[in-house]
């Protein structure tokens, strides 16, 4: 195996080791996305019984959105997370000690972000579709993109959280938890950016989740799909990324000139 794989292998299997020994860590991950296709499946019920023509294309439109933002919302968490798990357990230090070399760190967080999206939101997908006869696959392998898309934009999220926690310590760890909640009224998750006031539409059309979200209404409710809005979204993900691994750079490397990588988190 090439050496830069085996050592992000390493550090990914370590977090998985985590998880094959304890079985709260995986019922965790599943506990929020489940919970939140439960209420939304009840409301989406409540709306498609007040009006059964439109109203079951809005219960459906409203419940694959809160099942893609989970994607965004466990992708940005499960990055910044893994990151503050070696924190926590002091092992950021000795994880440098090592040849890990700062870009397969990232990898390795983004391969367990991967992972803990994908325990966390197919129970829920799988639930939706048992319970209320949804199945986001429906829309076809748009669907791939979807993911994707959403994946990359929780990265680019992450990697700015862990550069605050970088430079700022454990008082920025909170961000790891609430920052992506704070774009939700700017993503278009629930309603469309025409819904928005004119001047907070250029913001939303900035935030590649919108265009994702554009898109699957497109397809749930109108049956095409929008692949303006979705090169657009790869096209900001790409921009995001690209910021955000800078300022990551930046930051890792500003902590370890300070020596902040061996008492970061005290």
């Amino acid at each position: 195996m090439n050496p830069a794989l085996r050592r992000i292998w390493g550090l990914v299997y370590r977090h998985v080791a985590l998880y094959r020994r304890s079985w709260p860590r995986v019922v965790e991950l599943m506990y929020w996305p489940v919970l939140q296709m439960v209420v939304w499946g009840f409301i989406s019920s409540y709306i498609a019984g007040l009006t059964p023509g439109s109203g079951t294309l809005a219960a459906g439109a409203l419940l694959g959105a809160v099942l893609l933002w989970e994607v965004a919302l466990r992708s940005q968490m499960g990055f910044a997370l893994s990151f503050l798990e070696e924190i926590w357990s002091r092992n950021l230090g000795h994880v440098f000690v090592s040849p890990l070399r700062p870009r397969e760190l990232v990898a390795a967080l983004m391969s367990m972000s991967v992972l803990r999206t994908l325990v966390g939101v197919l129970p829920a997908m799988v639930l939706a579709w048992a319970f209320y006869g949804f199945g986001l696959f429906s829309l076809g392998p748009v669907i791939v993109a979807f993911f994707a898309a959403l994946l990359m934009m929780g990265w680019a999220v992450a990697m700015l959280v862990t550069a605050l926690i970088l430079r700022h310590g454990a008082g920025a760890e909170a961000l790891a938890w609430s920052v992506l909640f704070g774009l939700t009224p700017f993503s278009a998750v629930f309603y469309p950016v025409a819904v928005l006031p004119a001047w907070l539409q250029p913001v939303a059309l900035a935030i590649p989740a919108a265009h994702v979200f554009e898109g699957m209404r497109a397809a749930l409710l109108d049956g095409h799909v929008a692949w303006g809005h979705l090169a657009a979204a790869f096209a900001l993900d790409g921009m995001w990324l690209a910021i955000a691994a800078a300022v990551f750079m930046r930051q890792f490397e500003g902590a370890r000139v300070r020596g902040a990588l061996l008492n970061i988190g005290e």
